[in-house]
């Protein structure tokens, strides 16, 4: 679809990206022909459907090693979030609820239903728009930026009134879901959460190595075969306030494959479903009472132009919403297997969720 003169533009900034003016927008589930002409592309994709794609015309890339006495004539003033009342959170399952469904994902493991179930809850807080206008994406960015440091930040808003589908969508993802580059393809699940290195268990390593397979099998379907590898199995990577374990997978891709042959085998991800993906996702519907949207979904980039792409898995990240007067929200979750304790995987959530809640609320 493409954008109606004078319409307000949208923007997207990843790291080393800053992307101006919307000019069109596909579901690349349904179609990557727009794709086929080139472009910059920021992508969105909700858990459930559709993976959004808004070519953007302005595009400025940075230096990777910036002068750091350099002047950026095009930073912009510095920008003041304003987020809602730390106390006006709410979720979407509370402890009781969550951990009930721990013990039924863990039944569904025993009746042999799937091994492994990501279950979420989403937590939301009233943020209504401000004179006609929706809330600063690239202010929270900012403040994200200086609090929670993430190897995928980013974000993409589109305003609703631009005349096609409206994004509104700010990551910290530590997560990539897939890079394209050089004729290959690598994804780095995440499996594995604790606030120090020691607090990692051997249900955590089990549980990498049972994603990571998954991840493979994925590939396999874009893949050359014998070329999926796996080059870093069981990496701990640190992170503002907690430690992951991560595996990446690799594969060179077979000739010709498209965008949307790439998220049909590979999408929603691996490491936010569960195994076997299909089981999973069924499981997910019955148990989860509200939409995921953005979160597990993924956010990044697509450079049709080079034929490269970076996505990140959608989690550690706010979206926003006008409906019931305008709503931040935010995702947390953790992987149940039949090993799960329900009130360690409540608390889980809870230390994924503490210090982003707590950066993006006012006192």
């Amino acid at each position: 679809m493409q954008q109606p003169p004078g319409a307000p533009q949208g923007r997207a900034w990843f790291a080393g990206v800053d992307a101006a003016g919307a000019v069109e927008c596909v579901d690349l589930l349904q179609d990557d022909a727009p794709l086929r002409r080139g472009g910059f592309w920021a992508v969105v994709g909700d858990f459930e459907g559709p993976v959004r794609a808004w070519r953007f015309e302005h595009v400025r890339r940075r230096p990777d090693t910036p002068d750091p006495g350099a002047v950026d004539p095009h930073r912009e003033p510095e920008r003041t979030w304003h987020g809602p009342a730390s106390s006006s959170w709410t979720s979407s399952l509370g402890p009781d609820a969550y951990r009930r469904r721990v013990e039924d994902v863990r039944e569904a493991i025993r009746q042999g239903d799937v091994y492994q179930v990501n279950l979420c809850r989403v937590l939301s807080a009233p943020l209504p728009a401000t004179d006609g206008g929706e809330p600063d994406a690239q202010a929270l960015s900012s403040v994200l930026d200086r609090g929670n440091p993430a190897p995928y930040a980013g974000g993409v808003h589109v305003p609703a009134r631009s005349g096609f589908d409206p994004v509104w969508v700010v990551s910290a993802s530590p997560e990539l879901f897939l890079r394209v580059a050089d004729g290959h393809v690598s994804s780095g699940p995440i499996k594995g959460t604790a606030v120090t290195e020691a607090g990692l268990t051997d249900k955590d390593r089990a549980e990498n190595i049972m994603i990571a397979d998954m991840v493979r099998n994925d590939l396999q379907r874009v893949g050359v075969p014998g070329t999926v590898e796996v080059t870093d199995l069981l990496a701990v990577e640190a992170h503002p306030g907690l430690v992951h374990l991560v595996t990446t997978v690799r594969a060179r891709m077979l000739p010709g494959t498209g965008w949307s042959e790439l998220l049909a085998a590979t999408y929603p991800p691996a490491s936010v479903s569960g195994a076997p993906k299909s089981s999973a996702l069924d499981h997910i519907r019955r148990v989860e009472p509200v939409p995921r949207g953005p979160y597990c979904g993924t956010i990044g980039w697509i450079d049709a132009d080079r034929g490269t792409a970076e996505l990140a898995v959608g989690i550690r990240g706010f979206w926003w919403r006008p409906d019931d007067g305008g709503r931040l929200a935010f995702g947390t979750g953790a992987g149940i297997t039949w090993g799960s304790d329900p009130e360690q995987e409540w608390r889980e959530t809870e230390l994924k969720a503490h210090r982003l809640i707590g950066l993006a609320s006012a006192p």
